[in-house]
């Protein structure tokens, strides 16, 4: 049997394998809860204003002050980019076996042969010490995606948050931006892909969840 992974599949994986199993045999799927519209909306809103800067070969102004500042570009193939942002298609890689390893990245920069992943996230409240840790395995396995199609990566890749601030008195709101740079490891990725593949080879996983229990 051949299976298509995400970040967000091998993230539940990683919460808990029966579920992940259960989900990609196609036997039970453990119920979505309700996702607030707020970051899908500023995700949206976030391409169209980088994409504004693309065209005109400048950096946003949340980039100007920040390393990015130095010899780093947006991504200019708008064709290509708006594949690898469809949450159905994005980058995709297929082993040997036709199991397919997908994921849909935010943004790209360019510094001069290489790429580095850009993405972004919405919180409502500030960063705390741990914050970017649970971006981590997203990060390595689209580095590992682009790799595998034939491009070179940066050894780190920039998760940029959005954090609001404050209200205006004209009813706007004021949002303070966040720039993390994060070192990338793409050995993490294969080995995450190579063991969610193994886990769906074998039988069932006993241990179940409070969501799984009695499936």
């Amino acid at each position: 049997m051949e299976y298509k992974l995400s970040p967000s599949s091998l993230g539940l994986m990683k919460e808990c394998p029966r579920c992940f199993w259960l989900d990609k045999h196609k036997v039970w799927k453990r119920p979505s809860g309700i996702f607030p519209s707020l970051p899908s909306g500023m995700d949206r809103i976030l391409k169209v204003h980088f994409d504004r800067f693309m065209k005109k070969n400048e950096l946003p102004p949340e980039l100007r002050k920040s390393e990015c500042r130095d010899n780093c570009n947006l991504f200019e193939d708008e064709e290509k980019l708006k594949i690898w942002r469809n949450n159905l298609k994005g980058i995709q890689y297929k082993d040997e076996e036709g199991n397919i390893l997908f994921g849909a990245v935010d943004n790209i920069l360019v510094k001069g042969e290489k790429l580095i992943v850009l993405d972004y996230k919405t919180r409502g409240y500030d960063l705390k010490e741990d914050t970017a840790d649970h971006y981590q395995n997203q990060l390595d396995i689209y580095n590992y995606l682009l790799r595998k199609n034939g491009y070179q990566t940066e050894d780190y890749a920039f998760l940029l948050f959005y954090v609001p601030k404050e209200v205006l008195e004209t009813g706007e709101i004021i949002f303070d931006a966040h720039l993390v740079k994060r070192k990338i490891d793409v050995k993490n990725a294969e080995k995450i892909f190579k063991n969610a593949v193994e886990l769906l080879n074998k039988e069932c996983p006993e241990k179940s969840c409070e969501w799984c229990e009695g499936r």
